[in-house]
């Protein structure tokens, strides 16, 4: 933000229709160049609806080729051009809009942009972390964590200002998101700025400029009056500048300065309040009463000095005045402790006057208060000293919410699901039976416990030993609704009973719930525990394989939650076998009770349904609806009804809703559901609307530290268990992400869990179950652009091998089976012209895929090919595609260039690149490279002894952790045949199929024809 001394939000935009690169031009380039896909002056415009100011910057971003790198947004939605020569920085002119604060908070808080959906705008990073921002300015505003400043206009003029407090969990957030901005957020800096710094320094910036614009709409114009007054009208309207005079404008600066520093300031000492209780308060109380707790219960505050470096480090008041004690102990963090404890007290009781009292006696050590004194320490002046940075030590009821007074529902199902008994209450809609109790915790209190609490009329009552908060209020209510319904008993549905665990609702009279007790399968269910307490479950006959005992637990749990009407979210760690642990739920069941299963899936992936079912269960009757000759209308119902499960993408889910909608689906699953994170696209809000017994989700991305993400997946697979979109940010986004309250995770921790599961790779249940190198064939399929090369290639290359003989045969065979591989590859790496890779290859999209599920976890991968010219094309793609360094070891490297990535790529610290292209034949050997658990093999060697070798590098001495191991052919390709023929040796000795690909140039033409030939079912649109 710059110009206007509050700042201004600057914005342009990046056109995904227009010309990666800029005009040939005769010449040297010129320095400053205009950015050829950057959104016009009149487009933009248009974008922002008129508003803001036009005008022009200068951005520094990398060059590839003659034009800049896209953005990772607009990176997938059209391919950065490939090239081979290193990246440089160049300047490039964009058309901008410049929004003031007012404008700019507006915008930021009400655009509407998406994150990845091709018909409406999408939000860069640095918008959405700008978006962010603006709610956090909020927020501030919204807890008073603002101050008033004022700064010298010029010209006799002052201007009037509000900056934000940051401290605490505050500064946490906002540094973490210092450091977590994409690159573009400085793109307009001077060449040699500290980019780091600048981030930091915009940051805070941006902060106080927003926050000065929420204050300002919240406050609206105040009249104009002179001196002081004309100050607080400024801070009010919308004009920040008022008149005055130098001596004035002194005075005032000096008291607000006085006045900041008692509510930021912190060192590296700083007074802490201990909240003591009153003496006696026994843990052993009899049970049955509440105890004697009268109102001239004694409290204390005693004040202390607490270490901000070292928390634990906390010296009370009366060794301070001590002084030797103190000072050993505080030798290190401060002079003088008797003075810093004064000028920390005297700082204090600005904020909480209460302490007055203390400071009067010549060594303030301690307060005394009574019950009414100790509750507005608790519920008032303990928040605002802890914000302002002081220490604050509560006693732990105080901070467990579960040890309040609130209700207690008892739930009890009549028999396990899947018993005649239980129908009835099978699925969200089912009723059980409850019991409204009040309670402590868990504990149930007695009629003579509460009749003792609500005589006692005080906010704070020990009962059975331990003190609690008491709202007098709420209790009285909460007695009489007891009271009126039979003692709160009766009949509810699950899903109030799953709302409840939410707290979506409120107990009896208002009061908090403070606990859930269930019997039967909802016991099981919300322990959270499920897979566990449930016997594992062995796949049935129908089923052609073994499942692991994690899986085989899975599968249990799949078919626990359907049984019970709900749905859930299997998001297992990547490689652990999600698809298996599915089609063995959909094998138990054949024939098919109430119609099939639809599945939707990425284009990339239908192909691998497809074999994946055809090898485990072949029982099941599967239909790909997808391609232009799809059954419609009456045929595809038809089809439907003759089948078991049916597989489609997510882009014909969109197109084909209305159909889809009227069939009667026996589940619905979401294969790679990341796709449907964003809950506003229409690929989302198409899934949430098909009909269903049940759903599940499926994911291999973490999804507890991505609460968007989360909200989306649960609102498809159990839709309303988190409550509307605001409600949850309310609850549970805002607290979490923002102040990091371990509060609002546990909660929601409790209420996902049970329809939430994860395992690790590293978890001790699985890793006993995993050997230490996992291989698999990952079999992808062609786009129609690759199949119609492939199949040129084939015919003009069969053409020349069947007229020539001897060695001139054998080159050809190889240079076919070079051509052929290559389009497997990618079409740009046989057509050789530059173009774009994004979109057009099926190998490549299931790459992204995967390493989209490897950089979420943290993970680092390895891939290899024994194409340089692929591998510097996969480098560049990669590096735009995920917005991050990619390595790329070939053969044209130093040693010492070889040395510096490979150190780079093992660094522990997380400063390397995550992702490593390798050329076989230079990177396949001799090197260490035990930082990556992945392993992907992008095109085939055929010499199982090279790859092995490629393969070691990773797994190998040094390697603690499963090893995948992925090897990329293409389906009805001589790729998925050679693998084929070598998995069966057909005949072959292993000597002769593990030397490599010079045994299939002695093949017949004939059988070189049934080789190279496209097999019918290989593409996908």
């Amino acid at each position: 933000m710059e110009g206007d001394p509050r700042g201004e939000l600057i914005v342009w935009a990046e056109d995904s229709e227009a010309p990666a690169q800029p005009p040939v031009r005769r010449g040297r380039r010129p320095v400053k160049q205009a950015h050829p896909f950057a959104a016009s002056a009149q487009a933009l415009a248009t974008l922002m609806a008129g508003a803001g100011s036009p005008g022009t910057a200068v951005l520094a971003t990398p060059n590839l080729g003659r034009g800049p790198s896209a953005s990772a947004e607009v990176s997938r939605t059209r391919e950065q051009p490939q090239v081979t020569e290193s990246l440089a920085k160049g300047q490039w002119e964009v058309p901008t809009l410049a929004l003031d604060p007012h404008a700019a908070l507006d915008f930021l808080l009400t655009a509407d942009v998406a994150e990845i959906d091709l018909q409406r705008p999408i939000a860069g990073g640095d918008l959405r972390a700008l978006q962010a921002l603006a709610g956090f300015a909020v927020d501030l505003v919204g807890r008073g964590r603002v101050l008033p400043g004022v700064r010298d206009a010029g010209d006799g003029r002052a201007m009037a200002m509000w900056s934000a407090v940051v401290t605490a969990a505050d500064a946490v957030w906002l540094r973490a998101s210092a450091t977590g901005l994409p690159g573009s957020f400085t793109a307009a800096c001077p060449a040699g700025v500290d980019r780091g710094a600048a981030s930091v320094r915009s940051l805070a910036a941006a902060t106080d400029a927003l926050v000065d614009a929420a204050v300002r709409a919240r406050l609206g114009p105040v009249p104009r009056r002179r001196a002081v007054a004309s100050f607080r009208s400024a801070l009010a309207g919308s004009d920040p500048y008022f008149a005055t005079t130098p001596v004035a404008l002194a005075s005032l600066d000096e008291a607000l300065a006085d006045w900041q520093r008692e509510v930021t300031q912190v060192g590296t000492v700083r007074a802490c309040f201990r909240l003591v209780e009153p003496e006696g308060a026994a843990q052993g109380a009899a049970q049955g009463a509440a105890d004697e707790s009268g109102p001239d219960a004694s409290w204390r505050v005693d004040f202390a000095l607490q270490s901000t470096e070292e928390p634990s480090l906390v010296v009370d008041a009366a060794q301070v005045w001590r002084a030797r004690g103190a000072m050993r102990a505080l030798a290190r963090h401060v002079a003088d402790p008797q003075e810093t404890l004064l000028g920390e007290l005297g700082r204090a009781v600005r904020l909480y006057p209460g302490i007055e009292g203390a400071l009067h006696t010549a060594n303030p050590s301690s307060l005394t208060l009574d019950v009414e004194g100790a509750h507005l320490f608790l519920s008032e002046a303990a928040p605002i000293l802890l914000a302002a940075g002081f220490g604050v030590l509560l006693p732990g009821w105080w901070t467990n919410p579960s040890m309040r007074l609130g209700a207690k529902l008892s739930v009890s199902t009549p028999a396990q699901p899947g018993s005649a008994e239980s129908k009835s209450v099978i699925g969200r809609e089912g009723l059980v039976d409850f019991r409204w109790d009040l309670a402590v915790g868990e504990h149930a209190l007695t009629e003579q416990e509460v009749a003792d609490l609500v005589e006692a009329q005080q906010p704070l009552v020990r009962v059975r030993g331990q003190w609690m908060y008491v709202d007098a209020e709420r209790l009285t209510r909460a007695r009489a609704f007891l009271a009126k319904r039979s003692r709160g008993t009766g009949r509810m549905s699950v899903g109030e009973v799953l709302a409840t665990l939410g707290a979506l609702e409120d107990g009896p009279g208002g009061l908090p719930v403070v606990d859930v007790e269930a019997q039967g399968w909802l016991a099981d269910l919300l322990s959270g525990e499920v897979d566990h307490r449930i016997a594992p479950m062995t796949a049935s006959e129908g089923f052609k394989g073994e499942l692991r005992p994690y899986q085989e637990r899975g599968l249990a749990w799949l078919s626990f939650l359907e049984s019970v009407g709900l749905g859930g979210v299997l998001a297992d760690d990547m490689g652990l076998g999600k698809t298996v642990q599915l089609l063995a739920l959909m094998c138990g069941e054949l024939p098919a009770q109430g119609g099939p299963t639809l599945l939707v899936c990425p284009m990339s992936l239908v192909g691998n349904w497809q074999r994946e079912a055809a090898r485990f269960a072949p029982g099941l009757r599967v239909h790909v609806h997808h391609g232009a000759e799809r059954p419609k209308g009456k045929a595809f119902q038809k089809v439907v009804a003759s089948c078991d499960l049916v597989v489609t993408t997510y882009g014909l889910v969109v197109r084909d809703v209305d159909a889809l909608r009227e069939m009667s689906w026996r589940r619905v699953v979401l294969d790679e559901a990341q796709a449907v994170k964003n809950a506003a696209t229409r690929a989302a809000v198409a899934v949430r609307s098909l009909p269903s017994a049940s759903r599940f989700a499926v994911t291999g991305t973490p999804v507890e530290n991505r609460l968007g993400d989360l909200w989306s997946l649960m609102e498809f697979a159990n839709p309303g268990l988190l409550g509307a979109p605001s409600s949850f940010k309310a609850r549970f986004a805002t607290p979490i992400e923002r102040r990091g309250d371990s509060g609002a995770t546990a909660h929601l921790r409790k209420l996902t869990q049970p329809f939430v599961l994860r395992r690790l790779k590293t978890d001790t249940s699985i890793i006993t179950d995993l050997p230490a190198k996992i291989e698999m064939e990952v079999v992808c399929s062609l786009t129609h652009e690759q199949a119609s090369l492939y199949e040129a290639v084939v015919a003009d290359m069969m053409q020349r091998i069947e007229s020539t003989d001897g060695i001139e045969r054998r080159g050809l065979v190889l240079a076919t089976m070079t051509k052929l591989k290559q389009v497997c590859n990618h079409p740009a790496q046989f057509l050789k012209d530059g173009s774009r890779l994004g979109g057009r290859s099926g190998k490549v999209a299931r790459v992204e895929e995967t390493l989209e599920e490897v950089l979420a976890s943290g993970e680092k991968a390895l891939l290899f090919t024994q194409y340089a010219e692929f591998g510097d094309m996969l480098r560049t793609h990669l590096g735009a595609r995920f917005g991050r360094e990619v390595g790329y070891l070939h053969g044209g490297l130093g040693k010492g260039q070889r040395d510096d990535l490979v150190a780079r790529f093992q660094d522990p610290s997380g400063g390397g690149p995550s992702l490593f292209v390798l050329s076989l034949k230079a990177g396949g050997t001799g090197l260490t490279l035990t930082a990556a658990n992945h392993v992907i093999h992008v095109d085939r060697w055929w010499n199982p002894a090279v790859e092995d070798q490629a393969t070691d590098r990773a797994f190998r001495i040094g390697q603690t952790r499963s090893v995948q191991v992925r090897k990329l052919v293409c389906a009805g390709t001589l790729e998925e045949k050679i693998a084929l023929m070598i998995k069966d040796k057909r005949g072959l000795a292993a000597s002769v199929v593990g030397t490599g690909e010079g045994w299939l140039t002695e093949l017949s033409t004939s059988a070189l024809r049934e080789l190279f030939t496209l097999e019918a079912g290989s593409v996908v649109e």
